[in-house]
Formats: C-alpha cells, sequence, structure tokens
C-alpha cells in the first residue's frame, strides 16, 4: 500500500513538509509534538523572564517578524520542489536560543491562525521541527565552531553559515522521519496507511536531499550575512545571547531602524517567493494528493482532516491580485506577529521586574 517507486519519488519532491497541515500525521504524533513544544514554551519563559527587559522586547519582534518574512521567500529546489529558510539560528545567535525559540513560535502561530500555513493540530509538531530543533542545534552548533573567537572574527562568519546550514537539513531529516513513521505505525488492519502514505525510505530523501542541495545554503548564507553586517554595524547586539550584555541601553538598538527598514525592503521583495513554481512537499491539498497518489485512494486520515479557517489563505487577500495580495499578506503577518511578540515581551519583563528590584 506504500508508495514505493523511483517515479513516486520524484513527484514527492515537490513537496516540502515544514510547514505540515493537519490529517498527515496521526493524533499521538501531534500530541507527542505539543507535548515536546508545551514544555518549550514553559522553559523559555523561565528562562525569559530571567533576563528579559521592556527595552529588549522590540528586537525579539523584530526576529519573529524576520522569521516570518523569511518563510515566504519560496525557492526552487531540484525536482520541481519549493522550499524556504526559516531564520531559526540567527534568532538563536541574536537573542539566545530560549527567546528564538518564543520568536519562531510565534510566527508559526500566526501563520497557522491567519494564514492557513501549517495544520493547528500539527502546530506543536511544526513547532518541534523550527522552533526548537533549529534554534537550539544551530546555536550549540555556532557556539561549538566559533568558541572563543573574538566577535568580529570571520570565523563567527563561518560558524553561522555551518550552523544555520546543518540546522535547517537536520530539521528536514527530522519531518522526514516524522512522514515516514506514519504508514508504518498508523494503518489499517490490510495494511492501507491512515495518514501519510509515504515510507522512510521515500520520505527522508525527498525532505533532506533538496534542503541539502538549495534549502539549507540559502538558510546558511541568510544567517552568516546577517552576522557579518551585525559585527559591522551593530556588534553589541552580538553579545546578547552569551548574557555579556547587561546594559541594553549601551547597545545601540537605535540602530534597529535600520534593520527594520531593511525589513520593509524584504516585505516589498516578497512576491519573489511566487516565482517558484510547484508544491512544497507535505503541504498538498487533497486534490493535489490525489494526482501525485493516482489511482490509490486517499489515506483516511487525511481527507477527514479539518482544513481550519484562515482569514487569509495561502497568503492571498479577497479583491487584489496575486502580487499585491502577497505583500499586504506579508505586511498583516509582519504586524500580528510584531503585536503579539510585543504583548507576551511586555508581560514577560513585567514580571521579571519584581525579582530585579
Amino acid at each position: 500500500m506504500y508508495i514505493q517507486d523511483t517515479t513516486q519519488l520524484m513527484a514527492m519532491l515537490h513537496f516540502q513538509p515544514m510547514h505540515i497541515p493537519d490529517g498527515y500525521l496521526s493524533p499521538l504524533t501531534c500530541l507527542i509534538g505539543y507535548a515536546v513544544a508545551l514544555f518549550f514554551w514553559w522553559r523559555g519563559s523561565v528562562a525569559l523572564r530571567s533576563r528579559l527587559n521592556q527595552r529588549m522586547v522590540p528586537l525579539l519582534a523584530l526576529m519573529a517578524a524576520f522569521s516570518f518574512v523569511i518563510m515566504m521567500f519560496n525557492v526552487p529546489l531540484p525536482g520541481g520542489t519549493t522550499g524556504h529558510a526559516v531564520g531559526g539560528t540567527l534568532a538563536a545567535i541574536v537573542l539566545g536560543p530560549w527567546a528564538a525559540m518564543v520568536s519562531v513560535s510565534i510566527a508559526l502561530l500566526i501563520q497557522a491562525l491567519f494564514f492557513g500555513d501549517g495544520g493547528l493540530l500539527a502546530y506543536g509538531i511544526n513547532v518541534m521541527n523550527m522552533a526548537v530543533i533549529i534554534p537550539f542545534l544551530g546555536y550549540f552548533i555556532y557556539r561549538t565552531i566559533s568558541g572563543n573567537s573574538v566577535l568580529t572574527s570571520t570565523r563567527r562568519v563561518v560558524a553561522a553559515f555551518i550552523a544555520g546550514y546543518l540546522a535547517l537539513t537536520i530539521s528536514s531529516l527530522v519531518a522526514g522521519t516524522e512522514f515516514g513513521l506514519q504508514p508504518l505505525l498508523f494503518h489499517a488492519a490490510d495494511g492501507t496507511p491512515l495518514y501519510a502514505p509515504f515510507p522512510l525510505s521515500l520520505s527522508i530523501p525527498a525532505m533532506v536531499i533538496p534542503h541539502m542541495a538549495v534549502a539549507s545554503i540559502i538558510e546558511g548564507l541568510a544567517t552568516a550575512l546577517v552576522v557579518a553586517y551585525l559585527q559591522r554595524a551593530n556588534l553589541p547586539i552580538l553579545e546578547l545571547a552569551g548574557g555579556q550584555a547587561t546594559d541594553i541601553t549601551a547597545l545601540g538598538l537605535r540602530q534597529l531602524v535600520p534593520m527594520w527598514i531593511g525589513m520593509a525592503i524584504l516585505v516589498i521583495l516578497t512576491p519573489l517567493g511566487l516565482l517558484a513554481s510547484g508544491t512544497a512537499w507535505g503541504e498538498w491539498g487533497q486534490d493535489e494528493l490525489a494526482q501525485v497518489l493516482g489511482t490509490k485512494a486517499i489515506p483516511q486520515g487525511i481527507s477527514q482532516a479539518f482544513g481550519g479557517i484562515a482569514p487569509l489563505p495561502d497568503y492571498s487577500v479577497p479583491g487584489l491580485g496575486e502580487v499585491p495580495g502577497y505583500v499586504m499578506s506579508a505586511v498583516v503577518g509582519v504586524l500580528l506577529t510584531a503585536i503579539l511578540i510585543l504583548g507576551v515581551g511586555y508581560l514577560l519583563s513585567r514580571r521579571a521586574a519584581p525579582q530585579k528590584s
């Protein structure tokens, strides 16, 4: 009952499940994802309360907005697939892994709720894959390679590239494993898969190969380029993750203004993400999945999945064309992400205030 031939593998290469929709994973898998996410959210809130103050919150919002926007830049991958960077390693280098986890989690929440990008039941798994694995693994690799080198060292730029590249690649491996385990663990009595029908022998290469070839390179380059920029333009920000900067007023955060201007430029350029053709692996709708499966029936879990009601599905705005609708979706997403981050950040920083008095 599995999809096992090479032709179908190449079809799968149009499918990149970084934002996993509902129905592709079993309820038990989704429950495990939420359990992991809840632990990290709790632990992250504790970590942030110990070091966050209100002057740091705008930087937290900036990194969350960057993660949201960069995920809109779909790029063509081998085999006709599309993919995107996540920005999780960069957020971890700048903010530390706990704050990065919170930032990327909120970006993913806005994507799922307002744009239908990723399922609500699968949200915990998406958080685990992109908001936990990428920041923590990327930060560990970055710190390991950069060692005790000075903040202006070229070694740190190289470390940022390698960390971004490996973190996204390993995240794709985890996502491919999650998909490949579904038909092995969850199937009907006759062996018919109830959820994602692709075995590990197909799901892992379909995820990992395109990321290694293109998407992870873009993640690494984006991470390295921003680190190199910060080395020249706002070096003290790089001290935040290591806890070296204790006085946020001395960090030159007024220079966040150019970074927000850069964010605005990225928003204007988001329609470039529409140039990549093909649907991301693991984000097929039922009609597209039926074309991939051919005569095989759509698995029960996918056919019965609740698609959710997103106000701006697929980053489109009613009454606007594709390009202006995509830009407007980016604007709305950045605003919603920043507002939510500001609310969470100020709440945590206010709770932290009594501990510092």
